[in-house]
């Protein structure tokens, strides 16, 4: 048989990463991590079966990422302001209503913020890709805030429908834990 090798890096120049594991018997996994392309593989892969499934599974990352456009600011926005507006119909009974509601790249220590004295509302990019209880919570969140200001009993009431109030809190304090700490990327499997 041939001499296989197993590839260093991905077509775009990223590190790829080979992590065997005794406790992985048949499945083949593979994700971005940190600027590392990380294939998880059972330990008794022959040298064949790691260069075949690591160049399959780095293809399909590459594949499912070149799939995903970059996003459109004024689109990404205008989507925020439907569900401020959505999110303050359904809780609020409508009685939020911000002039705006945008992303922002320049706030990195607080997940969100409002102005109620001028209705704007501001999202810290960082909550992207985060699920869409906890976006929605901190949204739901400023959009309290710009009916009453403060972190007041009757502001923590405003909330008291939202069903994912405290397992979304829950979230975003393990998310600024794992920031302080420069911590990055998911748990591994293995």
């Amino acid at each position: 048989m041939p001499s296989v090798s197993v590839p260093a890096t991905t077509r775009g120049g990223m590190p790829i990463e080979v992590r065997r594991s005794a406790r992985r018997k048949r499945t083949v996994n593979a994700v971005f991590r940190d600027g590392v392309a990380v294939v998880s593989i059972p330990a008794h892969f022959t040298r064949h079966q790691e260069a075949e499934w690591v160049q399959r599974m780095v293809d399909r990352l590459e594949t499912r990422a070149a799939a995903v456009p970059a996003p459109d600011p004024a689109k990404a926005d205008s989507e925020l302001e439907q569900r401020a507006a959505d999110l303050s119909a359904r809780y609020l009974g409508g009685a939020a209503r911000p002039t705006s509601v945008r992303w922002v790249s320049n706030q990195k220590s607080r997940w969100g913020s409002a102005t109620p004295a001028r209705g704007t509302i501001r999202l810290s990019d960082t909550l992207i890709g985060m699920p869409s209880w906890v976006v929605d919570y901190v949204l739901l969140h400023e959009l309290a805030h710009l009916i009453e200001g403060s972190h007041s009993p009757k502001f923590w009431r405003l909330l008291d429908p939202y069903p994912h109030t405290e397992t979304a809190k829950a979230y975003l304090s393990g998310a600024a834990f794992a920031a302080a700490r420069g911590l990055k990327g998911e748990m591994a499997e293995d």
